[in-house]
């Protein structure tokens, strides 16, 4: 009897964490639609130029596309508070730009990291994809 209560309580847990997992994610798609930009096309776009340019292997490249996804969407959320804290929103743009970098490098050889930060356009432009991973 107590193992099917721990059981149905180790289900029910489960469940729920996979609700809260499903919000949090359509919560992160809706900022990125009020900022203006499409996650999943960005996605694609910078992963796009980021493959040939880095030589990412297939383990690397799932990885890889998570942590720019989940980047770009905590962006979002951050350049949503753009208007009411300007201040704000660009300190919280900066420290997710150092934890990109950061991220990046437990999935990038050194060699592939030292590369990536090559590929900084030297200024935003609407045209380079890659300026949403540095601005």
């Amino acid at each position: 009897m107590k193992k099917i209560l721990i059981l149905s309580v180790l289900v029910l847990g489960l469940n729920f964490a996979s609700n809260a997992q499903s919000i949090l994610s359509k919560v992160g798609s809706a900022a990125a639609s009020a900022a203006g930009y499409d996650v999943s096309s960005l996605t694609s776009g910078i992963l796009g130029k980021l493959t040939p340019a880095l030589n990412l292997t297939t383990a690397q490249k799932p990885t890889v596309t998570n942590i720019v996804k989940d980047f770009l969407v905590q962006k979002a959320s951050a350049l949503a508070t753009k208007k009411t804290d300007p201040a704000g929103s660009q300190t919280k743009v900066s420290n997710l730009i150092t934890g990109l970098k950061s991220k990046l490098g437990t999935a990038l050889t050194v060699a592939q990291l030292a590369k990536f930060t090559s590929l900084k356009p030297s200024v935003p432009s609407a045209t380079n994809v890659l300026s949403q991973l540095f601005y």
